[in-house]
């Protein structure tokens, strides 16, 4: 006896499995992490393009959050090489150093919740993402803010 080829299933309201509601490759398809690293990125690029010998090696990342040692709760206390708001860490520059015969560059860290918190939308949030890159490379090369960006 022959059966009729199987159909696809369906769930109990009549509809087909669903897909991706935004197809790939549109805006709206990556998630809010994805778009801060397009941010920093993009902050990173312009200021590379002048100072592409002082930031060569330089290595730049984004946490969620920063990192907080529990073990003194009673006083947080930020090292210089934090850039902070009200005591909330918004990037950190950790200078290269050589531990163990192994070379670790410089690297300039970006805490995107703290700076997405601050933002009032994407524009404010592209800002201060660039200021605060602008400020962390500054502190690196130990040069103005306004030295690194003149435009900012």
């Amino acid at each position: 006896m022959d059966r009729p080829p199987a159909r696809a299933r369906r769930d109990r309201h009549g509809r087909g499995l669903r897909g991706r509601l935004v197809p790939p490759g549109v805006p709206l398809s990556r998630s809010r992490a994805e778009q801060f690293d397009d941010l920093v990125l993009d902050a990173v690029e312009a200021l590379e393009r002048r100072w592409e010998k002082e930031l060569a090696g330089v290595e730049f990342a984004v946490e969620d959050v920063p990192w907080v040692d529990h073990s003194s709760p009673d006083e947080v206390v930020l090292d210089a090489d934090v850039l902070d708001d009200g005591s909330v860490p918004l990037a950190r520059v950790l200078p290269g150093h050589r531990e163990g015969g192994t070379e670790h560059p410089p690297r300039i860290i970006v805490y995107r919740r703290p700076l997405e918190i601050r933002a009032h939308d994407r524009d404010d949030l592209a800002d201060l993402v660039r200021d605060v890159v602008v400020d962390q490379v500054a502190v690196l090369l130990g040069r103005d803010p306004e030295e690194i960006d003149p435009t900012g």
